[in-house]
């Protein structure tokens, strides 16, 4: 599979503030990957290095087979790292023209990228009328004007309504559809389990995960338990090699599977220890559950 952008052990300090530190990971085309992180994780920091807006301290990138400039190979990268900036007494046509001519691209593919945006019946409103939804709109179809290999975007339904957000993660997979390659700054669980393909969780600058979404949420679930015999369901569970973590919480127990199991099976197995269940529930661990787990794993 084609490399849109490699990252070797690239760092950023700020004094003795370590913004991002030792981050290597590697971009395919035709996904969307996603940078997980809370604020202050490093998360903006690594667009601007990998943008060519802020010096690494150590460790480099290069972009698409390395073989280009940077400055070069970023005329093939569409991105939004800032809040939209246009004039505020100008249509989006002629916000998008200007944008035309500093990018040196024909203006011929302007509605065709408002319409992508869902902006074609507003080309002839002062972007002063938009709402802030539409603002962040307009700046994706900027970013696509020069036709990229690949999309950037610094949190991209940050202060936006439940509407707004909708809209901005449905233009971003059908973004993503048409075979461009899609890299997002997040600190919404929600977003990336919703539209990114893979996922590189940061925390503190360092890099706790990286790979492919649905991955990282392949455990193998557990079980919720109840009985007469609590102590016994504990000891018998805890004895199990198919079994991690066990917690109690009054006569709730709570088993994590290391390794596939069935409800059937654990029953037949309890019961030919004597261990007579009154409730039994197995499920799935959430992408959310997976990611505190990671996370407090490596506290």
């Amino acid at each position: 599979m084609e490399t849109i952008l490699t990252l070797n052990n690239l760092t950023k300090h700020y004094g003795a503030v370590r913004a991002v530190n030792d981050l290597s990971f590697t971009i395919e085309k035709g996904n969307v990957y996603g940078i997980l992180g809370p604020n202050g994780s490093g998360k903006s920091t690594t667009l601007g290095m990998v943008l060519n807006v802020v010096n690494a301290t150590r460790g480099d990138y290069h972009w698409f087979d390395g073989s280009d400039s940077t400055h070069n190979a970023l005329k093939k990268v569409g991105a939004i790292i800032e809040r939209p900036n246009f004039y505020p007494y100008m249509t989006a046509t002629q916000n998008l023209g200007l944008v035309c001519q500093i990018k040196g691209v024909s203006k011929d593919k302007i509605d065709e990228k408002l319409e992508v945006v869902g902006l074609l019946d507003r080309k002839d409103s002062k972007f002063r009328t938009y709402s802030l939804g539409m603002k962040q709109r307009l700046a994706i179809a900027s970013a696509l004007l020069n036709d990229p290999e690949i999309l950037i975007l610094d949190e991209p339904t940050n202060g936006l309504d439940p509407q707004g957000i909708h809209q901005i993660r449905e233009i971003i997979k059908k973004i993503a559809s048409s075979g461009t390659t899609i890299l997002l700054a997040s600190h919404l669980l929600d977003e990336v389990e919703k539209v990114c393909s893979h996922v590189v969780i940061l925390r503190k600058g360092v890099k706790l995960y990286s790979g492919r979404v649905d991955a990282m949420n392949a455990s193998h679930g557990f079980f919720e338990l109840k009985c007469d015999d609590t102590e016994k369901l504990v000891a018998y569970l805890k004895n199990n090699p198919l079994f991690g973590e066990v917690k109690t919480e009054g006569d709730l127990v709570t088993g994590f599977l290391k390794n596939p199991l069935s409800a059937r099976e654990l029953n037949s197995q309890l019961h030919a220890q004597g261990i007579v269940l009154s409730y039994l529930v197995q499920r799935k661990e959430s992408l959310e559950e997976q990611f505190l787990q990671l996370t407090n794993n490596l506290n």
